[in-house]
């Protein structure tokens, strides 16, 4: 790199420190302080009536303050990664971005500490002195062998969790990585030679993971700058290194690493030199860990051994050994269950879970986080990646799991499989609300057809209905490009066994579609010549065909493409006196709550008669996702005070809906301010009908819904599930080009569930 680039670097990071406000970190308060009556509760008196009931039970601290999800990230700034003993007030920056790691990976809240106290007893007694403020204690770049010291009396005195991250953080994801390797290269723990080079926190708590894997501490031999780890050796030792001293005649790394089935370095750069590299076993696993330059770069390694399998902790390069896969989900399962500390068994749990994860289908999100990266299990994929969000899910309760299964848990959980379920909604934004849609989904099997079968979400998609629904996913496409396109997200489907697919250049059912589609369109000018050339080239033509013979039960189309344009061929093929497409339904999850919006797309000016549908068709919809419609018909105009234009129409809408009993609320019409805002409704129109704030927004224009509902997505940071096309009676759904691989499989749930579940 030149030093014009290192400089940009430098200054970008700095900048990104800086400005627009210095630090990474700021509180905000959970309770509102907008009058006299906030203050008196959140400070005096009522404070005090939090502070009696803690006297009186100490455990009630976690109802009443956020010490539940409150760590405390500890270090004296004696030994910051990279960059040694730089004190306290220097390495604060690296421990503001470890909290910000905590909130971002899982929400739990941080303070970071950072001691002036060189003296390791000393700083163990600040650091336990704090206990009443933290549900933990994340202890950070201590040097070694202080960092045992301070951990040590800290666990011994305290009654919450603590977890030296250098150490057993790394250890954890090590175990991981080491799991996976061994699985590649069809080897088992009791059976290999490892050879480790530094003796520091880091390097020891890895051998113990390993030990706890089932490696035997004969097999392992441990280097120094001073070389071998020797019985008898004085120099430069401790009682951790110590426990991993060979009774050998051997000094030096080139001469213990023959034979070596695995190197382990946590040392500094270049220590391990091809030609050691050539005395390893056949495909050697070798983990040069050191930052930011490895033991040895990948290709010198591979130079030697090309079947390595090779991790280190730097991001350009397979394998980033990263404790961000670890850190924040041990400890969301240690308080969630109000663990006394994070054992043995909690951090092996933690190693299966990392493990299993990178092993199993690669998740849409964190291929669209890491694009162009072949996220395939392998000698290059060997754990996950840190922007996966089923990390959450899946580590989080396996730690609390075997919180509760060792005795250690104060506050076992009653349901595993809830508790995972709320985890998962806490990273997936639609998954609690999308939750009564999948269990009436579950309760039948139906056929779900893609149009666009090739689109690497679809296949994602379809990935996912076969492993969390009951549904069978047909995919329109061309085998061999579906065929690379698995091979290359790494997704398990196998064409024709796990899902049925339609070739429209080579499908023995060609004939079949092309004469029907003739016999539906041979009045509306299609002739035969015609609807053979659709049949060959229009996939949302084929899958409404597929859904018109019973072929299917539900189309879903529109990941490329323009809205209207697929739904003239839906509503010729699939419309009729039953049914009719009356508008479009977008659910926005956003951070306060779920908020329906209609017509986004169907009716440009739609008709009072039009309006009334989208109305009931709503509240129907809105019923399956386990909510209350409360629908508000909204306009510029306000409760009449607009004699023409929208009003209007909207008026004679909710007229029409009046000849009627409806078992739903709806009101209006009104500003959209006025729908939200119960308060302000009931100042202007006294007296209205609707309870709380609208969950159901309706629009007089296509442009108003769709335009706030694009609002809503760009800039309040809303997720989408939808489009939703009514009237239809379920059979085809037109979604966006926006759409991601979890908003298909959302409307694979949507389009999976009968009629009769929802009316």
């Amino acid at each position: 790199m030149s030093d014009t680039s290192r400089e940009a670097l430098r200054q970008a990071a700095l900048d990104y420190h800086r400005h627009p406000k210095p630090g990474k970190l700021e509180i905000r308060a959970t309770k509102p302080l907008a009058n006299g009556r906030d203050l008196a509760r959140a400070y005096s008196p009522g404070v005090a009536e939090a502070c009696l009931e803690i006297k009186a039970d100490t455990a009630t601290a976690q109802d009443y303050t956020s010490r539940g999800n409150l760590v405390g990230v500890v270090t004296n700034g004696s030994a910051v990664l990279g960059l040694g003993n730089i004190g306290a007030l220097a390495s604060k920056p690296v421990m503001e971005g470890k909290a910000v790691l905590f909130k971002k990976f899982a929400n739990i809240d941080c303070f970071d500490i950072e001691v002036d106290e060189p003296d390791p007893e000393k700083l163990a007694e600040i650091v336990c002195a704090l206990e009443p403020t933290f549900g933990a204690i994340n202890l950070e770049d201590i040097k070694a062998p202080d960092c045992f010291i301070v951990e040590k009396i800290c666990r011994e005195r305290m009654n919450i969790p603590v977890f030296h991250d250098d150490q057993h953080g790394t250890a954890i994801v090590v175990g991981a990585a080491a799991t996976n390797a061994l699985h590649v290269a069809g080897k088992k723990f009791e059976d290999i030679k490892i050879v480790s080079t530094g003796g520091g926190a880091a390097g020891i708590a890895c051998l113990n993971m390993l030990l706890k894997l089932g490696v035997k501490r004969e097999n392992v031999w441990l280097c120094d700058i001073h070389g071998l780890v020797y019985k008898g050796r004085t120099e430069d030792m401790n009682p951790q290194k110590a426990e991993y001293a060979q009774d050998s005649d051997l000094r030096s790394l080139a001469d213990v690493i023959d034979g070596a089935d695995m190197f382990l370095g946590l040392s500094g750069p270049n220590v391990l030199k091809p030609e050691m590299v050539a005395k390893m076993t056949p495909q050697p696993i070798i983990f040069a860990l050191a930052n930011p330059n490895p033991e040895i770069l990948p290709d010198m390694a591979r130079s030697v051994a090309p079947d390595a399998i090779i991790a280190t902790g730097r991001s350009d390069f397979p394998n980033q050994v990263n404790n961000v896969l670890c850190f924040p989900f041990i400890f969301r399962g240690a308080l969630d269950v109000g663990a006394t500390e994070i054992n043995d068994e909690m951090q092996i749990a933690c190693v299966d879970g990392i493990a299993a994860l990178a092993r199993a289908t690669t998740s849409a999100e964190a291929a669209a986080a890491y694009q162009g990266e072949q996220l395939t299990f392998g000698v290059d994929y060997l754990i996950p990646k840190p922007f996966d969000p089923r990390l959450m899910g899946v580590v989080a309760s396996a730690v609390a799991k075997a919180a509760m299964e060792t005795g250690v848990a104060k506050r076992p959980l009653p349901s595993m499989d809830i508790y995972k379920e709320q985890l998962d909604g806490s990273v997936f934004k639609s998954a609690l609300l999308m939750r009564p849609v999948f269990e009436a989904a579950r309760s039948v099997s139906r056929r779900i057809v893609f149009a666009e079968g090739e689109d690497e979400r679809v296949l994602r998609a379809a990935q996912a209905m076969l492993e969390e629904t009951t549904e069978h996913p047909i995919l329109i496409g061309r085998p061999d490009v579906m065929e690379k396109r698995c091979e290359r997200a790494g997704l398990k489907l196998k064409l024709g066994v796990d899902v049925q697919v339609v070739n429209p250049e080579n499908d023995h059912r060609y004939r079949d579609y092309w004469e029907t589609y003739h016999q539906v369109m041979g009045r509306r000018g299609v002739t035969p010549d015609l609807a053979r050339a659709i049949m060959r080239t229009n996939t949302t033509a084929i899958g409404a065909i597929m859904v018109h013979r019973n072929e299917a039960d539900s189309l879903i189309c529109g990941t490329f493409g323009e809205f209207r344009w697929h739904l003239n061929y839906v509503t010729q093929l699939l419309g009729d006196q039953d049914y009719c497409a009356t508008g479009a339904l977008s659910l926005m999850i956003m951070e306060d709550g779920p908020l329906f919006i209609a017509d986004t797309h169907v009716n440009s000016l739609p008709s009072p008669e039009q309006l009334a549908e989208s109305a009931i068709g709503a509240a129907r919809h809105v019923r399956r996702f386990g909510l209350e419609p409360n629908i508000a018909f909204c306009s510029q105009s306000q409760f009449g005070n607009q004699a023409e234009g929208s009003g209007k129409r909207l008026r004679a809408a909710i007229a029409l809906l009046d000849q009627q009993p409806r078992d739903f609320c709806y009101e209006g019409e009104m500003n959209v301010d006025v729908a939200l805002d119960p308060v302000l409704r009931d100042r202007i129109f006294p007296g209205n009908r609707m309870k709380g704030a609208a969950n159901v927004l309706i629009f007089a224009h296509a442009d108003a819904a769709s335009g706030v509902r694009n609002i809503l997505k760009s800039r309040a940071g809303g997720l989408e599930v939808g489009p939703i096309l009514m009237g239809m009676g379920n059979r085809a759904h037109i979604v966006t080009p926006s759409i991601t691989a979890r908003g298909l499989l959302n409307m694979s749930a949507v389009a999976g569930t009968p009629v009769t579940h929802y009316g």
